[in-house]
């Protein structure tokens, strides 16, 4: 019995075929910004600031970069391809369609989850040159990406649902995830901070998906990473039950 239908598979496709036949535009362009970065941080902080013993400003910079970059590509993928398909009308084919709500919320952030490792894979193929970086906890490295990579897409698809016009979606983009994404340690640790914003950054569920990453890398974090995967699985439950709960109701998807 095939246990995966011919429509959940063929939309996964459609989608992951949406983004790479415009890769210069969606992978190419986000390894460059994330390149820009590194060397203008890189180079203004290196030998300045030390967050962790043993540990250059460049080698702990790089995995924040790689993370974000997965974050704000998987994110969107699922809200620019749902706002297109809402503005364009043909959205409509895919409701149409006998795929269940969980196979339409499954596709869509599958196909995020791809552009945003295909992304991270990038950004740091093309940063890994300029510093020594160790894997001590490889397998922390693939959870948070996956997680996080899931976490946005599921985002990207509640934002795409809930936005009727590009400058809705850019609000939230600009709005909410633009500032999470800077204000959760990826150019920092969150030590550095004043008190007030240390307890903000604690708030951030960003700040885990990235700390929890970073921890992959050098075995050293600013949160224990059992503390941080919990975190993060549970935004991701409380996410995906939002989405689909939209999903099945049809809100903003049937006029």
């Amino acid at each position: 019995m095939n246990l995966i239908s011919t429509g959940f598979r063929t939309l996964v496709y459609k989608e992951t075929l949406r983004f790479w036949k415009v890769a210069t535009q969606t992978v190419a362009a986000p390894i460059l910004t994330a390149m820009l970065y590194l060397l203008i941080f890189g180079h203004v902080l290196e030998g300045r600031v030390q967050v962790y013993a043993g540990v250059n400003y460049t080698a702990f910079l790089i995995p924040g970069l790689v993370m974000m970059s997965v974050l704000q590509n998987a994110f969107a993928n699922s809200s620019s391809s749902l706002i297109q398909s809402k503005i364009t009308g043909n959205l409509v084919f895919v409701l149409l369609t006998p795929l269940s709500h969980w196979e339409i919320f499954s596709a869509y952030v599958i196909a995020s989850m791809v552009r945003g490792i295909v992304v991270g894979l990038g950004v740091f193929i093309v940063t890994a040159w300029f510093a020594h970086l160790s894997f001590t906890a490889p397998v922390w490295i693939a959870v948070f990406a996956l997680l996080g990579a899931a976490i946005l897409g599921t985002m990207g698809l509640i934002a795409g649902v809930w936005a009727e016009k590009f400058d809705q979606l850019a609000a939230f983009q600009n709005f909410l995830i633009m500032p999470l994404t800077f204000l959760s340690g990826v150019f920092y640790s969150i030590h550095s901070l004043p008190t007030f914003w240390l307890t903000v950054s604690h708030l951030n569920p960003f700040f885990y998906m990235i700390d929890g990453f970073r921890y992959g890398f050098f075995g050293q974090s600013d949160v224990n990473p059992v503390v941080s995967l919990g975190i993060v699985s549970a935004f991701l439950v409380v996410l995906s039950l939002a989405a689909i709960r939209l999903l099945r109701s049809g809100y903003r998807l049937r006029h």
